[in-house]
């Protein structure tokens, strides 16, 4: 039986691992990865185990380019061993990646990637696109950047890496720790890729928002007493349990009131909803230990964002949403994680509640600031307070204003059940169903 996409994708990070290892070079070790998977879905026979046979494939190729340059003496007393399976490469003593038995291999690769070598941004680009799978163009568009920007800063990061440290190394235990948080942000980047390009993805390989959700999982079953570990499995787990009433039957994106809550998966709801109670369980436990010489430490970014997920995930309508705690929750995310992203949603968060206690005055200071974000700024917060700014229209009675503003977001969002929704808000049929 021919190996399935779903095996394919799911063998890769084990496999850029391994020959990455071997190769010193995240560079290298995706090029013969990439060569290997080629010729695993050339291969007209059977292949009991992909990562296995892949691996094996790699290394081969690896060893004839080390013959071409004619270093194979130098080389081989290192080299010519037998070809191992991937267990026997887990648990070598001598494997470079021992120090790290049992770690996932996507986190392995995290891990190298977030090195402190790198600027913030850098690792964010390297770890995304190399572990992630992530495009230039998505990864430049998460972090509100130009495509040519984000692929100057992957060649120069994996330059970097490879000048700085000479060889691929998993970094020990200390270091990870050092490097999680940033670890955290490229899987919570990779799932908010997910959530804003596909909101119904029928395609399961192609689900980075499950794949993202499997990362959360690894994390958690290292790291199961870390609250912000803990914290963004339940924000991934609680947008996966809302997703399925994102749309309607024709594929047309809903508004928060619009949608069919009965459609929810109810056991993802409930587990999403135990790590966000587990993650400021751990966060109370962890101020209370903190040391009288320093302050009682605040919940992290996603622990509040997993308080925030839960609010709107147990409200029983939208209606009966509790906006003055999600405001109050966002002006604390705001202090923990400045970012665009979160001003917006903090600005949306205080329309619903001014529209529900018929507060014109504040309805005036979010319109202001929504303008001002429109205006300038990364190009997803700009396209999130146009949404706003429409939605704010359409919900005082300004219907031509909003079909204005919804016509304008239709020419240019993807997906295509987002543009649908503008369409149908702008009440324009033809265009809704094309």
């Amino acid at each position: 039986m021919r190996p399935t996409p779903e095996e394919f994708a799911d063998a890769w990070p084990r496999i850029v691992r391994a020959l990455a290892a071997l190769t010193g070079s995240l560079d290298d070790a995706e090029e013969y990865a990439a060569e290997s998977l080629a010729r695993a879905a050339a291969d007209p026979g059977p292949i009991d185990s992909l990562a296995a046979w892949c691996i094996t494939v790699g290394k081969r190729a690896w060893l004839d380019e080390q013959r071409r340059r004619a270093t194979l003496a130098r080389l081989a007393p290192q080299l010519a061993e037998p070809d191992v399976d991937e267990t026997a490469m887990t648990h070598d003593p001598d494997d470079p990646l021992a120090a790290s038995a049992g770690l996932d291999d996507r986190l392995a690769l995290l891990y190298v990637a977030c090195d402190e070598e790198l600027s913030q941004t850098s690792q964010l680009v390297l770890a995304l696109r190399v572990v992630c799978g992530l495009t230039v163009p998505e990864i430049a568009g998460h972090l509100g950047i130009q495509d040519t920007a984000a692929a100057a800063r992957l060649t120069r990061a994996k330059k970097t890496l490879r000048e700085a440290r000479g060889e691929f190394r998993v970094p020990p235990v200390a270091e990870r720790e050092r490097r999680l948080p940033v670890v955290l942000a490229c899987v919570a980047g990779m799932f908010t890729v997910a959530h804003r390009t596909s909101l119904d993805p029928v395609d399961a390989l192609a689900d980075t928002g499950r794949q993202a959700l499997s990362m959360a999982d690894a994390l958690v079953a290292t790291l199961p007493d870390d609250a912000e570990v803990r914290g963004l499995r339940a924000v991934v787990r609680l947008a996966l349990a809302r997703r399925p009433g994102r749309v309607d039957d024709t594929g047309t994106a809903l508004a928060l009131d619009e949608v069919d809550r009965s459609r929810w998966d109810q056991d993802l709801l409930a587990a999403g909803l135990a790590d966000a109670h587990a993650a400021m369980d751990l966060q109370d436990v962890t101020s209370r230990r903190a040391v009288p010489t320093r302050p009682e430490q605040s919940p992290g970014r996603f622990t509040l964002e997993a308080a925030i997920s839960g609010l709107h995930s147990i409200a029983p309508s939208f209606a009966e949403t509790d906006w003055d705690m999600i405001v109050t929750l966002y002006e604390g995310l705001e202090r923990v994680w400045p970012s665009p992203a979160v001003t917006v949603a903090q600005l949306a968060a205080r329309m619903h509640r001014a529209l529900a206690r018929e507060d014109a005055d504040e309805l005036g200071h979010v319109e202001t600031a929504l303008l001002e974000l429109a205006a300038g700024g990364a190009a997803y917060a700009r396209r999130d307070a146009r949404l706003a700014l429409a939605d704010l229209a359409w919900r005082t009675g300004l219907r031509e204003q909003a079909a204005q503003r919804y016509l304008a977001l239709a020419d240019e969002l993807t997906p295509e059940s987002l543009r649908r929704f503008c369409l149908r808000r702008a009440g324009d049929p033809a265009g809704w169903g094309a």
